[in-house]
């Protein structure tokens, strides 16, 4: 529908160490750890598994035969891998992991957009402790609705899209007016931030709505979504170093 490509940062005075520092490790473990995606080994020991983190025990499960419904093609889908650490730890190791490379590009996209204004105001350790409580209630929050609508409890989740929505949910919070740079079609528009959030949000909120009947719908866990969002509305001004009053020249916009 649409994509952001840059917003106003001329009110930044500090460089986002910690930003840049989680763009390059969900790249590194994408490369390194994950190769590109091929390492379902390693992606599958250390997802967010819900039955694992409902049931606090590692569950390895036995590779099995698919059809894809599409192509009618048979392939190996591997089972659960042993997970060499204490599983709820998982709820963080998932956040940076991808499923492919589309999956981490569009994350890290948002990321570097809308991350390092929230850093800018919260400082570099705030910021981190903002990021990964975002990540990890979204987790749960995407495991407990696998639990209350009868969702398949073994199937891993990854990325992260929980933390993500939280800093996105922050940035609207403090800079509604911000504008935001998108591409829609042929065209690039400058909007207000609550207005292109506020619509990510509807959609989170739409096919999530549409996912109640069964399994997250398209494989996307629209539950850590619109938790992650939450959380990260209802908390971001606890995580702001000082309340000043931020004014971006030329604009009316500021925060308290």
């Amino acid at each position: 529908m649409f994509i952001p490509i840059g917003d106003d940062n001329r009110d930044r005075r500090i460089t986002p160490y910690i930003n840049y520092l989680l763009i390059a490790t969900n790249i590194l473990v994408f490369i390194f750890f994950q190769a590109f995606g091929r390492d379902i080994g390693f992606t599958y020991a250390f997802s967010t598994v819900p039955g694992e983190i409902l049931s606090g025990a590692d569950i390895i499960t036995q590779s099995r035969i698919m059809e894809d419904p599409y192509t009618g093609q048979r392939f190996e889908m591997p089972g659960l891998q042993p997970t060499p650490i204490p599983v709820y730890f998982t709820l963080i190791t998932s956040m940076f992991m991808h499923g492919g490379l589309a999956h981490l590009v569009g994350n890290l996209m948002y990321l570097v957009i809308f991350g390092d204004n929230l850093e800018n105001v919260m400082g570099h350790r705030n910021y981190l402790l903002f990021y990964l409580l975002c990540g990890i209630l979204a987790a749960l929050a995407h495991v407990f609705a696998t639990f209350f609508l009868g969702h398949n409890p073994l199937i891993p989740s990854l990325g992260a899209s929980g933390a993500i929505s939280g800093v996105l949910a922050g940035y609207m919070r403090l800079f509604p007016r911000r504008g935001i740079h998108v591409w829609i079609f042929f065209f690039i528009i400058t909007v207000p931030a609550f207005l292109m959030v506020g619509l990510w949000f509807v959609f989170q909120l739409i096919n999530g709505l549409g996912a109640l009947g069964g399994q997250e719908a398209g494989g996307v866990a629209y539950a850590a979504h619109i938790g992650g969002f939450i959380v990260g509305f209802l908390l971001v001004k606890r995580f702001i170093k000082t309340q000043r009053v931020v004014q971006v020249p030329g604009s009316r916009e500021y925060y308290r």
